[in-house]
């Protein structure tokens, strides 16, 4: 007699377990939010960034290693000052995540300015595909749904342990962005490039291993991916920086695409590492709250140096 295999329990089934139940009551009151106006939504989220501040103790503590490396010229209650606008940038930042998922279109075109819009188009008529070169800011996922509303292009993601939640994101990364590759799949990556497709990445945390050189951050060596160098090498694509700003001034955000980097990549992985650090760093000066100080930036360290984070 054949056996009767017992079909799968459906993907909706499945996050209906009561260990969801906790990531669709955040859904919820996240989706809850961002029905008020966008400026209720920015004060809420100040004060999430206000409480994590008090209770994420590990990741405080992160931030403040990174930014006594990182700003030594500050003093104590200049660092401290920016720690607390970094929290409440953090706290803004998920708000953003879900305005990203499941915000009106029509609100967030009414909140967005945009600037070198032409580099790109100027990049992407090469044939070769673009490397649209960003960050982990706490604009993060919105950034790139506002970008969307301007031009196509396909992200660099990575896979979020929550089962619920990395389903959700997927599949509204899927919906804005046409396509999302995993950042493992260099194929996939590849492929994008060579239709011409602009692909978002951003490389500038510390994964560390063979893929990894030492380059200058803000005056300290961290462990820098070289992938942007490859890739370029590789697929001859245009590296074009765009990064996205919350403005201070509380009217919406700023969208900046810069000329497509020329005498890139060069022959020294190190070269170009500390070139786009650089970059990098100088976008930050201009707005550091909004940096992801809450990774492990300077993790992996040279030989002999001490890990920084005990």
């Amino acid at each position: 007699m054949a056996r009767v295999s017992t079909p799968p329990a459906s993907v909706s089934a499945r996050f209906l377990m009561p260990r969801f139940w906790p990531t669709w009551l955040m859904f919820g009151v996240l989706r809850s939010i961002i029905l008020l106006p966008w400026r209720w939504q920015m004060r809420i989220g100040r004060l999430m960034g206000r409480l994590a501040l008090q209770l994420a103790k590990q990741r405080r503590h992160i931030a403040e290693v990174n930014l006594a490396l990182c700003f030594p010229e500050q003093t104590p209650p200049q660092r401290a000052a920016l720690l607390k606008a970094h929290f409440e940038s953090l706290g803004c930042g998920i708000i953003e995540t879900a305005l990203c998922w499941w915000g009106n279109e029509k609100t967030l075109r009414g909140i967005t300015r945009i600037n070198g819009l032409e580099h790109l188009e100027a990049a992407q008529a090469r044939g070769k595909g673009v490397i649209l070169l960003s960050a982990h800011f706490t604009t993060l996922e919105l950034g790139g749904r506002l970008l969307a509303l301007h031009a196509p292009f396909h992200v660099l993601y990575r896979q979020h342990k929550n089962p619920l939640f990395e389903t959700v994101m997927r599949r509204s990364r899927e919906r804005r962005f046409d396509k999302a590759i995993a950042r493992d799949d260099m194929r996939g990556l590849l492929a994008s490039l060579k239709n011409g497709m602009p692909v978002w990445y951003a490389p500038d945390q510390n994964h560390g291993g063979s893929q990894s050189v030492f380059a200058p951050f803000f005056g300290v060596q961290a462990s820098t991916l070289g992938t942007p160098s490859r890739i370029a090498k590789l697929s001859g694509a245009a590296v074009v920086p765009f990064y996205p700003c919350r403005l201070a001034d509380g009217s919406g955000y700023q969208l900046t695409l810069y000329p497509a980097l020329e005498d890139f990549p060069s022959d020294d992985p190190v070269q170009d590492a500390t070139r786009l650090n650089a970059l990098l760093e100088a976008v930050i000066r201009e707005m550091p709250e909004q940096y992801l100080w809450v990774h492990r930036r300077f993790k992996t360290r040279p030989e002999g140096e001490a890990y920084p984070y005990a």
